[in-house]
């Protein structure tokens, strides 16, 4: 069983960063792969960005360039910095994480960013 809290959401004006974290309470490491998604009002979710357990990224294209994932051994969390946000960045955004076959959700923490 893994169990994942986020955190960092918050209102911000587009242009700006936010950080979020994805704590795990397993060791990180043991995860397969941790991944970043997002649900906007009246949309799919989708996936934003994943890590695995060798290191390797992979980035929606939409945030390309602008985001990026990194894995904390010292916090143990996964955690997601978005730079340059746009108002289409507003959604609930969750982490995922794999495990022996198995899937594993957070709450969410809703991003808002204003024009």
């Amino acid at each position: 069983q893994v169990q994942l809290v986020e955190s960092g959401g918050g209102l911000v004006q587009a242009g700006g960063s936010l950080r979020l974290s994805c704590a795990a309470s397993v060791n990180i490491f043991s995860i397969d792969a941790v991944g970043w998604y997002r649900q906007a009002p009246g949309k799919q979710r989708e996936l934003v960005a994943t890590i695995t357990g060798d290191g390797s990224t992979n980035y929606a294209d939409s945030v390309k360039d602008r985001f990026t994932i990194y894995r904390s051994n010292a916090k143990n969390t996964v955690d997601l910095f978005m730079n340059s946000l746009k108002p289409e960045d507003t959604a609930v955004y969750y982490c995922n994480a794999h495990r022996s076959n198995l899937a594993y959700w957070g709450q969410g923490t809703q991003v808002t960013v204003s024009s």
